[in-house]
């Protein structure tokens, strides 16, 4: 059998550059990369993202899997090309790093301090990234930062991360669609959990309200997944960039199979930062039915309620603990 280093000779390099561009001469991508940025300290800090292959599944659940939801359903067929996620959930560490460098100098208005912060930047002739007004108190919660997932930020505050890092990096980094994230998260499995059908037996893949200690714990302290990505269930949610529908899953089915599916052009539920996406994964504080791969939720009303602002805040979801995100880049040269 042929070493990893010999299967994919890209690996060897550790170098995210040269896993991507692999696929320009018609080379398998490596099976994972390490990104590595500096924060605003200088300091270095790195994350692994792991190769998804594509490949064929049934996304939603069976009409019997215990635990479901209508709109986990129909069934259906979904196709889903390769692309790359990340092996945890964005930490504290990453998040601040963006933070830091992006940070509106005031809170104001959320409606002009992006537009006047672009213009600031055009003058100056800096191609940047709007990023985010100041934070409210401890977003930690009190349960510390570093490697423990980055919580309480809202849909738009997680895609503008993506698009910092995106731009600092020269990858296509985005929030994984619904489907990518479903498919990632099964890795190859057709049960409840991508692990199996036994609920007990989430105390070894994930951090749920029966062992978290009622919040969030750092990143993979628990098992892997048969793709090697970690706190698939559990931890936090993760947002998609999909919008929400109860339909979704009707109008996908429509394509068999459905090719990269992305959900609906618009939502149907509204909140205070727009149309509601969706989120995946269930979190510390769930059941662990909650957190089984089909599982998923929008954003509601009270996830901005204990945000001072009015209006409010686009931003942040201030003391919502339960809410986070995981990045994705394309498996594809640049």
């Amino acid at each position: 059998m042929k070493s990893r280093a010999g299967r994919w000779p890209w690996l060897g390099l550790g170098c995210a550059a040269a896993a991507l561009a692999s696929l320009a001469f018609g080379e398998e991508p490596a099976k994972k990369f390490t990104e590595k940025i500096k924060n605003k300290q200088g300091k270095e800090v790195a994350f692994d993202l792991v190769l998804v292959p594509g490949g064929k599944f049934k996304m939603g659940s069976p009409a019997a899997e215990k635990g479901r939801k209508p709109h986990e359903g129909p069934q259906f067929d979904a196709e889903i090309k390769p692309f790359y996620l990340c092996a945890h959930e964005a930490t504290w560490e990453m998040f601040m790093a963006y933070y830091d460098e992006t940070v509106q100098e005031k809170r104001g208005d959320w409606k002009d301090a992006p537009k006047k912060q672009a213009e600031e930047a055009e003058k100056k002739g800096v191609d940047a990234v709007s990023g985010p007004t100041p934070l409210y108190g401890d977003p930690t919660l009190g349960w510390g930062a570093g490697k423990r997932p980055a919580i309480g930020v809202s849909h738009l505050n997680a895609d503008t991360f993506c698009r910092w890092l995106a731009k600092k990096t020269g990858k296509k980094y985005r929030l994984p669609t619904e489907a990518e994230w479903e498919y990632a998260c099964r890795a190859g499995s057709a049960t409840a959990f991508s692990f199996g059908d036994d609920p007990d037996k989430i105390e070894d893949f994930g951090w749920f309200e029966d062992n978290s200690d009622e919040k969030t714990q750092e990143v993979c302290q628990k098992k892997p997944n048969a793709f090697g990505l970690y706190d698939m269930h559990g931890n936090v949610m993760e947002w998609t960039q999909d919008f929400y529908s109860p339909k979704a899953y009707e109008e996908a089915a429509k394509a068999n199979p459905a090719a990269n599916p992305t959900g609906p052009k618009e939502g149907v539920a509204k909140t205070a930062g727009g149309f509601a996406h969706v989120a995946r994964g269930g979190a510390y504080n769930a059941k662990a039915t909650d957190c089984r791969s089909a599982a998923r939720v929008f954003e509601e009303p009270f996830w901005r309620y204990e945000d001072p602002q009015e209006p409010k805040s686009k931003w942040w979801l201030p003391k919502m603990g339960f809410i986070g995100f995981r990045i994705a880049c394309d498996a594809e040269a640049k």
